[in-house]
């Protein structure tokens, strides 16, 4: 049975690639606001070479659900990210739609799982004949390119 991905060219490696570095400079931002929003919340009594663990705690506890909200938001909202649409890829589910929530949280935990572990998930979609990363496959998602309409 055909589906709508089917209609879809799988992106590419570098182009996931260059649209995650896009995403990383808008989560630096984003990091940067929290961590100041943090550092106010312990009354900017923190000595940031010795952080009592709270604090670390705390700060990575608060960049890491943002990161989420970021990336889980974004895909079921539209199916791109910032960088994404600035590199026209785009995620799509078995169905050709954009993920659910419950989708788009196991692709972000698997993806995350992937990049800690020297990205080996990502590289998965060089030798994939659909080029889905491994978290595409586990997720039941792909990442597609979008090509430019015609003018």
């Amino acid at each position: 049975m055909r589906t709508i991905m089917n209609t879809f060219e799988s992106a590419p490696l570098w182009r996931r690639l260059a649209a995650l570095l896009y995403d990383a400079l808008v989560l630096v931002a984003i990091w940067m606001g929290a961590a100041a929003l943090v550092l106010l919340a312990f009354r900017g009594e923190v000595d940031v070479a010795h952080q009592p663990p709270l604090y670390h705690f705390v700060l990575q506890g608060v960049l890491l659900v943002l990161t989420a909200l970021y990336f889980i938001v974004s895909w079921t909202r539209g199916g791109q990210t910032i960088g994404m649409r600035a590199w026209r890829v785009s995620i799509l589910d078995a169905k050709g739609h954009f993920p659910d929530t419950r989708r788009s949280l196991a692709r972000f935990l698997l993806a995350t799982g992937s990049a800690l572990l020297l990205g080996v998930g990502f590289v998965w979609c060089l030798f994939d004949p659909d080029r889905r990363a491994l978290h595409d496959i586990l997720a039941r998602t792909r990442m597609v390119h979008l090509h430019k309409p015609d003018a």
